[in-house]
């Protein structure tokens, strides 16, 4: 005999427990109160007063009420929308699979497909580096790794001086081909 609860409770909880998605953001409008001290810095770290949040499912809960509104990004729900600080871009695309499609997942564990809803821009940061990204949700943007980034390139091929990914019968421009040096 063991104690505790029978297994199709515990199937339950563990089904209460999954991933959910991302809940309606878009679709609330509370009032504005106020900042909170949360800086999500440039490579990808959520801090809070200055230390970072630990608690990986806590920055995964933050991130679906995450939203970014014409005066910046906030944490919202039905009742309160609190702006936060934003240095670069919220998400990282951290893994990318080249199969049917360009797909990445982000450092939250969103998947994107590459498409006309959810495009791949590569910018040029200040640096006057490669700065790609790709749209995630409403104007939530996720900067591509470098690592990801550079493993595109390698699979790239150059076409008409632009290095072009072919996947899933689409063609990704990855920028200008740099000659010289």
């Amino acid at each position: 005999m063991t104690d505790g609860p029978p297994p199709d409770a515990l199937d339950r909880l563990a089904d209460a427990a999954k991933p959910r998605g991302v809940p309606p953001v878009h679709l609330w409008n509370p009032p504005n109160c106020g900042r909170i001290d949360i800086v999500i810095r440039a490579d990808g770290t959520w801090m809070h007063e200055g230390a970072p949040i630990r608690r990986p499912e806590l920055v995964r809960l933050f991130s679906t009420v995450l939203r970014k509104d014409p005066d910046g990004h906030c944490l919202v729900t039905p009742m309160e929308k609190l702006s936060i600080q934003v240095e670069d871009l919220p998400f990282r695309a951290v893994a990318a699979d080249r199969g049917d499609a360009l797909r990445f997942t982000t450092d939250m564990g969103d998947d994107v497909t590459v498409d006309a809803e959810h495009p791949m821009v590569v910018d040029r940061g200040p640096d006057d580096q490669p700065a790609p990204r790709v749209l995630v949700r409403g104007d939530l943007w996720a900067r591509i790794t470098r690592a990801v980034f550079y493993e595109l390139v390698e699979a790239a091929k150059v076409e008409n001086g632009r290095l072009i990914l072919r996947t899933g019968g689409q063609a990704h421009d990855l920028g200008a081909v740099e000659v010289g040096a």
